[in-house]
């Protein structure tokens, strides 16, 4: 099984022309080529210049995740390097949402001695702030802690899942609780680089928790980019609040993190367990890292 992806010619009539009513006449469409999500994910050539475009049916399981970026875009900060959200709609049975367009912009890259990197840290840093309307951080972690709790009922004889238990046993959810706006899922793909700018694009899993949840959650990304794992947590330490993040809440939610991808690479979509593989091993190195 696959994620199926809409095209634009997809989309009802009505819905065509409330976004051409809106953005201008679509002269040309491109479709983004990566992610994961359901739904049309597409940059449209207007003749007032470009906008991307994304939009899933509002019966579709992944429509409360288009719900919650909507939310987040809608609370995020002037000073939150991200492309603007500039409209948002439910049409035709659809959600729609509309950004504006980064020319030149690419996937950040994060592998050791990358000129972005920098961009990356600076951008770690400026996320922030909070809004009511977003989940509590122990909604997304829901899924992983039931993955987990799965895996480990099954006493898989590798050794690393003894290091896993232990850290996942010493978490404390209530730890993670806070009101700072989390991005929580950033990768590459959700770090576009445009000369020296890094912008955080993606926030379908945005949530409220404490400020370094998302700094740790970039660590083993980093690992994943060729950096050591203390390396890695060397580059987020520029974090305001990662030397403040108690040791065994972020061993213990990298634990879950990693365990999570373990299950997804197991279980999930057969054309995404190898990225998730690479990404549990990634997570792997980093708790080895912390527990040795």
């Amino acid at each position: 099984m696959s994620v199926r992806k809409r095209r634009w010619e997809d989309l009802p009539s009505e819905v065509l022309a409330a976004v051409e009513d809106r953005c201008g006449t679509v002269l040309k469409v491109v479709a983004a080529e990566r992610g994961i999500m359901p739904g049309v994910a597409a940059r449209l050539h207007t003749a007032g210049g470009s906008v991307f475009l994304k939009g899933v049916p509002a019966d579709d399981p992944a429509a409360r995740l288009y719900l919650r970026e909507r939310a987040a875009n809608l609370a995020l900060a002037p000073s939150v390097p991200a492309p603007r959200m500039l409209w948002c709609a439910d049409i035709g049975g659809w959600h729609l949402l509309v950004f504006e367009y980064i020319d030149g912009a690419r996937s950040a890259d994060l592998s050791p001695g990358s000129p972005d990197l920098p961009g990356v840290i600076d951008t770690l840093a400026r996320l922030g702030g909070a809004d009511g309307a977003l989940p509590c951080v122990t909604v997304n972690l829901d899924l992983l802690q039931r993955a987990a709790a799965e895996l480990l009922g099954m006493k898989p004889r590798e050794p690393w899942w003894g290091m896993y238990a232990e850290a996942f046993e010493g978490l404390s959810v209530e730890s993670l609780k806070g009101e700072t706006l989390l991005h929580y899922d950033l990768h590459s793909g959700n770090l576009l680089a445009a000369g020296q700018d890094v912008y955080v694009i993606d926030w379908s899993f945005a949530c409220r928790g404490q400020a370094w949840i998302d700094a740790a959650l970039l660590v083993p990304r980093l690992v994943e980019a060729g950096h050591s794992p203390a390396q890695a947590e060397a580059l987020v330490a520029a974090h305001p609040g990662w030397n403040t993040a108690p040791a065994d809440a972020v061993t213990g939610l990298g634990a879950l993190w990693t365990m999570f991808r373990e299950y997804k690479a197991m279980h999930g979509l057969a054309d995404t367990r190898g990225f998730r593989a690479g990404a549990a091993q990634a997570g792997r190195a980093w708790i080895t890292h912390r527990t040795r």
